[in-house]
């Protein structure tokens, strides 16, 4: 890592930065710290680093399959190489956006390998997935922010944690086995962290984003309403809201949707 990419303040690190969510937390967080975005392919958060960085901010990016231990293992050892003099760096808040897309299709038609086995086509998304994804990255991240905790200033935020869930994280509809099984098993894992972590001083907390986000790949979705889809620019305001939070209250949930959204 060449010394261009060591930083003495604290850092970000937001997984899942693609065009929409990810870019809009992305540009959120840059504004106030170095950002560090991991998707599976180069191609997804290129654009988005390029654009911090011609605005003034620093952004680099690191290919990554948070779903797969080895490649998370090798982004883990480059990130902890980003600190003041090739050493850990500080990492004040990290998030972990979604994993993929969900697959809606009929139970008795899902077979064993679909439900439990992850597959390369951005479409679909298992259980097993998303809950090796959730795992890898708490389990790698939550170090650096312990050791964050240790040196913040007094002008400093909580060292957070945020995990992006869905409308399947706390209701199974139909035809969604596979998403709401990995979805829920992912919110547990954070209820956890949550009350493990929180009186270590790291503020863990899980959002439920109920209703379709308004981004490059829904844009010809159809809703009744015009504004009826989610701002990913919204979201990335209250993920700052909730980095910002003070000791003394740590919200572990938020739940987010449209003003037209069933629920």
């Amino acid at each position: 890592m060449s010394s261009s990419h060591q930083f003495s303040q604290p850092i970000a690190i937001i997984q899942g930065v693609g065009p929409g969510t990810g870019a809009s937390v992305a540009r959120k967080f840059a504004a106030k710290y170095p950002v560090v975005l991991l998707s599976r392919t180069e191609k997804s958060y290129k654009d988005i680093v390029d654009e911090i960085n011609a605005a003034g901010g620093t952004a680099i990016g690191i290919p990554t399959d948070v779903a797969d231990q080895e490649s998370v293992q090798k982004t883990f050892e480059k990130i902890n190489q980003l600190g003041e003099g090739g050493g850990k760096p500080k990492v004040a808040t990290a998030v972990l956006n979604g994993l993929g897309t969900f697959v809606k299709k009929p139970f008795l038609d899902l077979t064993y390998d679909e439900f439990t086995t992850a597959y390369e086509s951005p479409g679909r998304v298992s259980t097993s997935y998303i809950e090796r994804g959730t795992f890898l990255f708490a389990h790698h991240v939550l170090p650096l922010l312990l050791a964050y905790k240790g040196t913040a200033s007094g002008d400093s935020h909580p060292p957070t944690l945020i995990f992006t869930g869905a409308t399947a994280s706390i209701k199974g509809s139909a035809q969604f086995g596979s998403f709401a099984a990995g979805k829920w098993a992912a919110r547990a894992l954070s209820q956890s962290l949550a009350r493990e972590f929180g009186p270590q001083g790291v503020h863990v907390a899980h959002s439920i984003i109920d209703g379709i986000i308004d981004i490059p790949r829904t844009k010809d979705w159809h809703v009744e309403h015009p504004d009826g889809k989610i701002s990913p620019e919204a979201i990335a305001d209250a993920y700052w809201h909730l980095h910002t939070q003070p000791r003394t209250s740590f919200t572990y949930e938020i739940d987010m949707r449209p003003y037209s959204e069933r629920w």
